[in-house]
């Protein structure tokens, strides 16, 4: 399975945000100078994450993001099923597939796909975005987040 760059984006917009609390806003511009990545696309990611309830965003001057809800809060594979369209691995696995696969009737092999998405699905879920911003200082100083918040300190602790 293989998760396309958007999500991978998306990921990576989430733990810049959980790397900067106590309602801290970011911008579009520093994520995507800090990962070196388009602003283009995080603009389109942050607005379907805004809608999905997953980051809170403010317009304006002074505008900026932040975590909707606490990291802790967040699974990773909430923020996956948020960006990926489908997690169909072969056509017969999507809504209107199967047309046209003579074995269907009797294909283990669709039921095994599905079993093994839900499986990688489930791990994630086993993971929050607290969990991938563990290691706070060594990220922040690799993204050049400054830890200018008494409750950043506190992660790192």
């Amino acid at each position: 399975m293989r998760l396309t760059v958007y999500s991978d984006y998306a990921l990576r917009l989430m733990m810049y945000l959980g790397l900067r609390r106590g309602g801290n806003l970011s911008t579009i511009d520093e994520v995507a100078a800090a990962y070196h990545i388009s602003k283009a696309h995080l603009m389109k990611i942050t607005h379907e994450l805004g809608q999905k309830g997953l980051i809170e965003t403010i317009r304006g001057r002074q505008g900026g993001m932040r975590l909707a809800r606490e990291p802790s809060a967040i699974r990773v594979g909430d923020i996956v099923r948020a960006c990926e369209p489908d997690f169909a691995l072969v056509p017969c696995m999507e809504p209107e597939g199967g047309k046209g696969c003579i074995i269907l009737p009797a294909c283990v092999l669709k039921r095994a796909l599905a079993t093994a998405a839900a499986a990688f699905l489930d791990v994630l879920d086993g993971y929050t975005l607290e969990d991938l911003v563990g290691p706070g200082l060594a990220l922040r100083q690799l993204l050049g987040i400054e830890n200018s918040d008494a409750s950043e300190r506190a992660v790192d602790a």
